[in-house]
């Protein structure tokens, strides 16, 4: 008869090896797909002029949605690089989600601005908007400043909205800095797509903290000096380059950035906008066009590009690390929660068999899955329990798997785009990816859990986001 202390034992180590194989082959199927694309796309690319498409009338036109709550450390900054973008067919909203700072101000009195009389489509129920703004200079005439209630992010893009004009509409972070071709590149997949309607399209984040910014540009690249921002770097690095790139190409991408990404207006207004109701906005809208689409019956894609497009300052502080991954994991699981159909459904294809149960076992439930499995280890080991030559190989094992998967994931970016060209970066990089495990990791598997005990007691706030500001060019 097998005792129950044998069976948890074997529960225990059999159960989490099982699951740490399964993740550890679908990591190593994601990078070595990723490969795959990001040389299709390299090729590709080399032979586009983006100069024909920034000129041409015939591309498409596009609304830049920014909204701005207390983000007076870098507003003038972030809207002059906004309206340096090198584009035709543009138009530039800033909406001020009463910041209760001196956001609004500074763009007022930096931009000559003046409350135009303007109609306002409204398309999407939306909190009450007082006022929107235009420049009295023709230079910034791109330039709309829209001042509104406060109701969150969702809420402020759906009114940005409803002021747009244009076709396809630009969500992005009011303290992220642009490349100079990056809605160029952004805007090329819904040209060259014919066989599917692309619906939506991301490009690559990276971290800003510690890189020159004067006058709304990337001056110069650097990486960061500390170790959280520096963490992050690599995780973006992982994220995005890796990991989004394969699901791209899988066609299976339920993701763009909050940050930065496009998306075809028509259909965002019939899929109803942006939700307030959810703190993962950006997630849950992704998942609801496709869901849209996938039952009209109509053939579509998400695309993904791995070109650096946007630049952002990470948090520094583990008080804000937390409030950010906490936010995220509650976003994720209110949009597994909304769109729950889709689980195992055929009816919604590759999105339904592969890409929702991938998040919901291994985004999802991955930091409980290692919490929970803590906890557990301490129990057994304070009963005696524990194999411990299996279970310290087995830890060996993940934690040289991980450390040589950033590693891959390095040697992709100094094969690709080499933001960190000198070799004391890489070294930091590496050394970094050591760390991550150590340090980092745990803490933000503590901060998921975090976020599903505050999902739990229906805690819904979004945590405010302190920003330290860009560093500039020192005479």
């Amino acid at each position: 008869m097998v005792s129950w202390q044998s069976f948890l034992t074997d529960f225990f180590t059999y159960g989490l090896l099982t699951y740490s194989l399964v993740l550890l082959s679908c990591y190593v199927f994601i990078a070595a797909f990723s490969m795959g694309e990001i040389r299709n796309y390299l090729r590709k690319n080399s032979f586009t002029d983006y100069g024909v498409l920034a000129g041409s009338r015939q591309a498409p036109s596009i609304s830049i949605l920014a909204p701005a709550y207390n983000e007076g450390a870098n507003i003038i900054e972030n809207v002059r690089s906004l309206l340096s973008i090198n584009y035709t067919n543009l138009e530039v909203i800033i909406i001020n989600d009463g910041s209760k700072d001196d956001s609004l101000s500074k763009l007022i009195e930096v931009y000559d601005l003046y409350k135009a009389d303007f109609f306002i489509n409204g398309q999407i129920e939306t909190k009450e908007v007082r006022g929107v703004y235009r420049s009295r200079k023709v230079v910034y005439r791109k330039l709309i400043v829209v001042d509104k209630q406060n109701g969150g992010k969702a809420d402020a893009l759906n009114v940005g909205i409803n002021v747009s004009s244009n076709d396809y509409i630009v969500c992005i972070d009011v303290d992220c800095i642009l490349e100079q071709d990056a809605i160029l590149k952004l805007a090329k997949p819904f040209l060259e797509n014919t066989k599917e309607r692309v619906i939506a399209t991301g490009g690559v984040i990276r971290i800003a903290n510690s890189c020159i910014v004067e006058n709304g540009r990337l001056l110069k690249v650097k990486l960061p000096r500390q170790f959280l921002p520096r963490v992050q770097t690599l995780e973006y690095i992982r994220a995005f380059l890796l990991g989004r790139m394969a699901w791209s190409r899988l066609n299976g991408l339920l993701l763009i950035s909050g940050a930065f990404g496009a998306f075809d207006k028509e259909i965002v207004i019939k899929c109803g906008g942006y939700n307030h109701k959810t703190v993962g906005e950006d997630m849950e809208l992704v998942v609801r066009m496709r869901r849209y689409m996938q039952e009209k019956g109509i053939a579509h894609k998400v695309s993904f590009i791995p070109d650096p497009l946007c630049w952002t300052e990470a948090p520094s502080t583990f008080k804000i690390l937390g409030r950010q991954r906490n936010r995220w994991t509650r976003g994720t699981i209110e949009t597994l929660q909304i769109h729950k159909v889709m689980f195992f459904n055929p009816k919604y294809g590759l999105l339904g068999m592969i890409s929702y149960p991938y998040w919901f076992f291994f985004e999802f439930l991955a930091p409980l899955v290692e919490f929970f499995g803590f906890i557990t280890f301490i129990v057994l080991a304070s009963f005696g329990l524990i194999q411990w030559s299996f279970f310290l190989g087995l830890l060996l094992f993940i934690f040289s798997f991980g450390f040589l998967y950033s590693v891959f994931a390095i040697l992709m970016e100094v094969l690709t785009y080499n933001q960190y060209k000198t070799n004391r970066n890489l070294l930091l990089l590496i050394l970094t990816a050591f760390l991550e495990p150590l340090i980092f990791h745990p803490f933000v598997v503590w901060s998921a859990i975090k976020g599903n005990i505050d999902l739990l007691r229906k805690k819904n706030s979004w945590g405010e986001m302190t920003r330290k500001g860009f560093t500039k060019e020192k005479n």
